[in-house]
């Protein structure tokens, strides 16, 4: 487990850094593209660019924000319950989301490999898609890992808490 906690831990660094050089990349496109603008020279396929660019971030961000629990939750109510119905709930949380992510990651990579077959590119710079949706379904594949890691937590926490 601990092996698998680390290859996580390196995946999710890795697209940390990605999704850091696509945030800046797309700031630094913005800001030229602007200033372009102004001289009545834009770049050509900027919009197409900033869409990429902000999948890529999307993808990148997902397993790092979840590693350190920056999602938005409602815990109104749950902080009331005993903690080990708390961490009860957030099995039942973390599985429910675990299914919807791996049925997403799934067809995310299914549709990558239609667009792949089918050559389909973006309309201005013709760009193979399938690249970035590629990495959309990577990004959403290390996700869904490290929810089922958290289950795995949860579990252990939950057992402890039963041995009290």
């Amino acid at each position: 487990m601990r092996v698998i906690s680390q290859a996580l831990n390196k995946f999710s660094d890795l697209l940390k850094l990605i999704g850091a050089v696509a945030l800046t990349a797309m700031m630094m496109l913005t800001v030229v593209d602007v200033i372009g603008r102004f001289f009545k020279s834009p770049i050509f396929g900027s919009v197409e660019l900033v869409g990429f660019l902000a999948t890529i971030i999307v993808a990148a961000a997902l397993p790092y924000t979840y590693k350190m629990d920056g999602h938005v939750g409602v815990e109104i109510l749950v902080r009331l319950l005993p903690e080990k119905t708390q961490v009860g709930i957030d099995i039942l949380t973390r599985t429910l989301t675990f299914v919807l992510f791996l049925l997403i990651t799934w067809q995310m990579f299914l549709y990558a490999e239609d667009i792949q077959h089918t050559g389909e590119v973006s309309m201005n710079l013709e760009f193979p898609i399938y690249y970035i949706v590629y990495l959309l379904s990577f990004g959403l594949l290390i996700f869904t890992v490290m929810i089922v890691e958290m289950i795995f937590q949860d579990i252990q926490k939950l057992r402890k808490l039963s041995e009290k």
